[in-house]
């Protein structure tokens, strides 16, 4: 059974390393849609190391070719080709720490830290950088609480059926799979 936002909103099933996901997520942003929607970070590839290691060779290449094909499809968003890919649970478990605590204040991270990864290549699996991004309201320990909100984003993402990012869900179940146009977006809000 897919799991739909509780309290009504759209669920935009997202990670912090997948360009398309940015660009989605500026989108959704720019539309102001960003409030009707549930934002739940998910981990498309928990593999990715802590600290963010450079890529070379065919990963490096596999990089440079998401970067440009986000390009085309959203021109003007800015991005530039970040150094890696980093692991992105610290930054999940973050965002979860301060939707908790402040939801307008964690959709201002989420985007912030987009921006630092997509347009200034910052290690987001850095607890440094984190606070930087964070600010006075930074999560110094991750609560478990923290981590079973983001075990359950996680497993009510598998349960769509897609595994791949990013994904937006209605409260009525529909989904919207990808980086879509502004004018899919809209269509999908109405």
């Amino acid at each position: 059974m897919m799991m739909t936002s509780s309290d009504g909103r759209f669920v935009l099933y997202s990670d912090f390393n997948c360009p398309f996901c940015y660009a989605l997520h500026e989108r959704v942003h720019d539309l102001g849609l960003i409030d009707r929607c549930q934002w739940r970070g998910v981990q498309h590839a928990p593999q990715l190391p802590r600290p963010m290691e450079p890529w070379s060779g065919s990963l490096g290449a596999e990089l440079r070719h998401e970067v440009t094909m986000v390009q085309r499809l959203a021109p003007g968003l800015p991005i530039a080709l970040p150094p890696g890919k980093p692991n992105t649970l610290p930054a999940i478990e973050q965002a979860v720490a301060l939707l908790r605590k402040d939801p307008q204040y964690g959709l201002d991270f989420i985007q912030r830290a987009y921006r630092a990864f997509w347009c200034d290549g910052r290690d987001i699996s850095d607890p440094l950088v984190l606070k930087e991004l964070a600010g006075e309201h930074f999560a110094e320990d991750i609560d478990g609480q923290n981590q079973v909100i983001a075990q359950k984003w996680e497993t009510a993402w598998h349960a769509t059926g897609q595994n791949g990012v990013p994904l937006l869900v209605s409260p009525d179940g529909d989904l919207l799979v990808g980086c879509v146009s502004k004018e899919q977006i809209r269509q999908f809000f109405m």
